[in-house]
């Protein structure tokens, strides 16, 4: 649950909501400029490459479905908890759920999910960080804090983890003519990335969109060529400085529980909950030009 306050209002927006529009904003990526997802290499079925990294990128949450259906709630102000309120041993067993789901069916989809997972975790525990898989809105590595005792452990058992899946998924994949070269790292490397940069892009419109921006790292053509996006709020309209999408402009929009604060504490969590509309918050990601 992202839990914002923007404004008079309080912006209830689940994990997964979050997510499908991470991949709304995927599958609009590419025109002249930059590649869609799939286009970044040769491959032998760009279209099918493709259609698969979008469904990473919607559901790079979904170990959030059972916890957004009853989430514990914050004793402050009784509704679901922030994100950032949880702790790293909850956050982890989310993504323990979520990365493999969709490793039987979709193994491209579980490997990009697990990337994005062991990501979040790999700079905890990393002296000098490679900074190419940075997420976008969290800042240098570099300047983070160390990790130490549990949380440090924590994290350097899950890498472990998922880089012991991650070398299962590319076995497999590369055992298929068709998903063999979806493996190698010229299509893998910006597959990863565009995921962390939908996220980001995503993260920052539930974030109210009010805030510049700055992507750096963003394929354009390929893995050798990435490059710095700028995001500048106009209102609610978003420009995006070079353009990356396929329409200009995009409509985009983010679905959330919206509440005017001062709001009445809930009595009877589930009823009160599901008894509030999902709303529209509506956006432009548009050129400028």
């Amino acid at each position: 649950m992202l839990k914002r306050r923007v404004d008079d209002q309080i912006w209830l927006i689940s994990q997964p909501d979050h997510a499908a529009l991470s991949g709304y904003l995927a599958a609009h990526w590419g025109n002249r400029e930059f590649s869609a997802a799939g286009g970044y290499a040769d491959c032998p079925d760009p279209e099918l490459l493709r259609s698969e990294v979008i469904l990473a990128i919607a559901e790079h949450d979904n170990g959030w479905w059972e916890w957004e259906a009853d989430p514990p709630r914050d004793p402050n102000d009784g509704l679901p908890l922030d994100l950032l309120q949880l702790t790293q041993d909850e956050g982890l067993a989310r993504w323990r759920l979520g990365v493999p789901r969709f490793a039987k069916e979709h193994p491209y989809v579980a490997l990009l999910i697990s990337f994005h997972a062991c990501w979040l975790q790999a700079y905890l525990i990393e002296e000098d960080p490679d900074t190419s898989f940075a997420h976008p809105l969290f800042g240098d590595p570099h300047s983070w804090p160390p990790a130490s005792g549990k949380e440090l452990e924590q994290a350097r058992q899950f890498v472990a983890e998922q880089k012991a899946l991650q070398g299962e998924l590319i076995a497999r994949l590369r055992k298929d003519p068709v998903w063999a070269s979806a493996a190698a790292p010229q299509n893998l490397n910006p597959h990863v990335r565009l995921l962390q940069i939908a996220d980001a892009l995503s993260l920052s419109l539930c974030f109210g969109g009010a805030v510049e921006w700055t992507l750096a790292g963003v394929p354009r053509k390929s893995w050798d060529d990435r490059i710095v996006l700028k995001l500048h709020p106009a209102g609610s309209r978003i420009v995006c400085r070079p353009y990356p999408f396929d329409q200009d402009p995009l409509p985009v929009m983010l679905r959330a529980r919206i509440l005017r604060d001062p709001f009445e504490r809930p009595v009877g969590f589930q009823a009160w909950w599901q008894s509030l509309a999902r709303q529209e918050i509506r956006f432009e990601c548009c050129s400028g030009e």
